[in-house]
């Protein structure tokens, strides 16, 4: 005995099964809640208020911002309502031994995400940090990139 299955339910199929994507951040998402550690081992979580996230997940682009925001006075990041986030994840066990303590030096808050999930939504340029400007309640109100080689910090976080 030979079964048949129409084309549009064997379609149906394939398309009720297919697992599932997160939706990328946008305009208008509300950022999930965020933990993680900073670079002093302090536990972050991120709560409404935060106005601006600042996002680096290329080592190039990381080590550029850490630099301008080390030359900014005391405070920078926290009078703005800003949080400094470093995706961590893929960094290899023997790369940490040596990053950490340089980490440790820089007198603004690094946070320091290690889960690959995380992030994974976030938008992201080649060489450049993701500035997420949020509203009050955590919403994307606004999305946009600072390349810290060529422009100050100024020019996203006001």
């Amino acid at each position: 005995m030979k079964y048949f299955l129409p084309q549009g339910f064997v379609l149906a199929l394939c398309l009720f099964c297919r697992p599932t994507q997160a939706t990328a951040w946008e305009v208008g998402s509300t950022i999930p809640k965020i933990t993680a550690q900073d670079q002093h081992g302090a536990a972050y979580v991120l709560t409404n208020g935060t106005r601006f996230l600042l996002i680096a997940t290329e080592m190039a682009s990381a080590k550029a911002a850490n630099q301008k925001l080390a030359a900014q006075a005391a405070g920078f990041l926290e009078e703005r309502h800003a949080v400094y986030l470093m995706d961590i994840h893929t960094m290899p066990g023997i790369a940490r031994m040596f990053a950490f303590p340089k980490l440790q030096k820089y007198p603004h808050r690094i946070v320091l995400v290690d889960d690959a999930e995380t992030l994974s939504q976030a938008p992201v340029k080649p060489g450049q940090i993701t500035v997420l400007t949020l509203t009050p309640a955590g919403r994307i109100e606004k999305i946009s990139y600072w390349n810290p080689a060529k422009e100050p910090v100024t020019s996203v976080v006001q």
